[in-house]
Order: C-alpha cells, then structure tokens, then sequence
C-alpha cells in the first residue's frame, strides 16, 4: 500500500537497476522524498509540471537543482488547463477560463480545522499522478515517488493515505497487464517535522528547496506553506538556509 514501506525495509544492494518517477516540485517535501528514493537505491527521473503556480519559476530552478545534485533524468511538463479551471489562490491569475473560478490571494497561515482551504488545487495530484504514472509506464520505472505528509490530510483531500490506496488501484486497473507500478508516498504518515529530520538525515540541501506560496524572493514567512517549513525546522533546531521576508518564531 503508499507509504506503507519505511526506509529499512529495502536493502538498496538488492534492487541496483530499478529506478522511480519523482513528482519534483522544488519544495522541502518532494525534494526529501527524491532523496529517499535514492537512499533506498533507485535511479531517479524528475517530473516537474508547470501548471500555473505563482511561484513556478523558483521552483522550476530549485527541481532542476535537485536533479543535478542527484544526477536524475529531469523532464518538465507545461499546462495550462489547472490554471484555467482555477478555483485556487495557489495559481497565478486564477480564472484563466471562462467557467473558472477565483479563490482570491493566498491567506496567511490559520488553523482552518477541517476547512479546505484556498490554496487546495483541485484533484491536482490525481492529475500530477497520471502524468508520472504515464511517465513510468513509458520509461519502464517501477515505483512513483510523491512528497504528501500527514500535515496535508487536514486540508487537502488529495493528499490522504486513501486517496493513494485508491489511486493504487487505478494504476493496477490502467495499465499494461505485465505492468507494475508502485505509487510510494514515504511521509504520507509523517509531520513536517519528521520530514525536516530524515532529510537533514539524508543531507538534502535545502537550501535549494522552494516552500512559499507567494513570492519568488524572499518567502513571506507568512503563508501557510513558508509556516509549517518554519515551524519543522525551529523544531528540529535549525535554522531554514533560505531567505524570508519576515521569519515568526511557530514552533
């Protein structure tokens, strides 16, 4: 099942030409999860999606700078069709399309409890995922790497253990007969929190990591996503190496 496996339970000797698909969006997560995969032995092939986020050239710069460091595959994909459906603060100029709806700027962080909040894109990882589950397909991979953790759940629908049990399903139903593809999401259990102390485990630079919601340079420090970031690392006793406008004590 996603996320059901942990570090330990691959020996990366056994399994020394399988290789994965990482959904790379620049950020702290994926890139945490982009060197999981490698810790666990796999040869890496980045998917970058440009979809219309506000911050997409920054992260762009930070996936292609992952890659690099781990010598993976990278390739990047362009649309514009999330963008024009709209409905999230998360994409720039939201409302593309005749039909789409405009979620507004992007808020500071809040509890919202249960609420969904603005910058929820929606079913944006069922689109992401069948692009890199297409990708493996193509490319022979065996397994899709995707950087959810147990933070998200609360919020985006799309980032729930049973959203990926599901989409297990799909790829099993999908897909060539002697196809196997596994979808892994490592942290799908884990805090942000746990996520900031495997990677410092893993040395993931993270200073090559892109979290803001709103700026390019400097992050806000003040959006959700630039929040939770602060928020790990204060907690692990590190300081973030990259720049903020404004950095609130969280932890």
């Amino acid at each position: 099942m996603a996320g059901s496996s942990t570090p330990t339970d691959r020996d990366a000797a056994d399994s020394p030409s399988r290789s994965a698909v990482v959904l790379a969006s620049g950020g702290m997560d994926s890139a945490t999860a982009a060197y999981e995969a490698r810790d666990r032995g796999y040869d890496l092939h980045f998917l970058h999606t440009s979809y219309g986020q506000r911050t997409e050239s920054k992260e762009y710069e930070c996936a292609r700078a992952q890659a690099d460091e781990l010598d993976a595959t990278f390739h990047r994909v362009e649309t514009d069709h999330l963008a024009r459906i709209g409905g999230s603060s998360l994409i720039e100029g939201t409302g593309a399309g005749p039909d789409a709806t405009d979620a507004g700027d992007v808020p500071d962080a809040s509890d919202t409890g249960d609420a969904v909040p603005s910058t929820y894109v929606p079913f944006r990882n069922a689109n992401l995922l069948s692009m890199a589950v297409a990708y493996a397909e193509a490319t022979d991979c065996d397994e899709v790497f995707v950087g959810a953790h147990s933070e998200d759940h609360g919020g985006y629908p799309d980032c729930r253990p049973e959203f990926f049990a599901a989409f297990q399903r799909v790829v099993e139903a999908g897909t060539a007969d002697d196809t196997e593809i596994a979808i892994e999401a490592p942290f799908v259990e884990a805090s942000k929190t746990d996520i900031a102390t495997r990677g410092l485990d893993l040395g993931v630079p993270y200073e090559r990591t892109w979290s803001c919601y709103r700026d390019e340079s400097p992050a806000c420090g003040t959006c959700d996503s630039c929040a939770r970031r602060l928020e790990a690392f204060q907690r692990v006793g590190e300081r973030d190496p990259i720049s903020y406008r404004e950095r609130p004590e969280y932890a």
